[in-house]
């Protein structure tokens, strides 16, 4: 199924809403640095986030080195932003805040 990429109001709307996350330069898509106290809980956090995007149908562009995840979001088929990359970023946001206790 087709989505629809985010309008410019939605996209303002979103990084109000997500306020970790930023766009990335000369691409339609937003990123996002986790640091976890350590690799454990960094890899836990993958796993985590990986059932719910499993569910979504909907998978990171994400690093791990050590103790740091990097994320990056952008529905491919569409080609950008779409509010599946929203959802999916709020649940990571969750996700991190269970794991470190923020």
């Amino acid at each position: 199924m087709a989505r629809a990429k985010l309008s410019e109001a939605e996209r303002g709307e979103l990084l109000a809403r997500l306020q970790h996350w930023s766009m990335v330069d000369g691409r339609d898509a937003i990123h996002r640095s986790f640091t976890f106290r350590d690799f454990n809980q960094a890899f836990g956090f993958m796993t985590r986030v990986a059932l719910v995007a499993e569910k979504m149908d909907h998978h990171p562009e994400w690093s791990n080195v050590y103790r740091t995840v990097e994320v990056t979001l952008s529905t491919h088929d569409a080609g950008g932003l779409t509010a599946l990359d929203a959802e999916l970023a709020a649940a990571m946001d969750r996700i991190a805040g269970d794991i470190d206790g923020s």
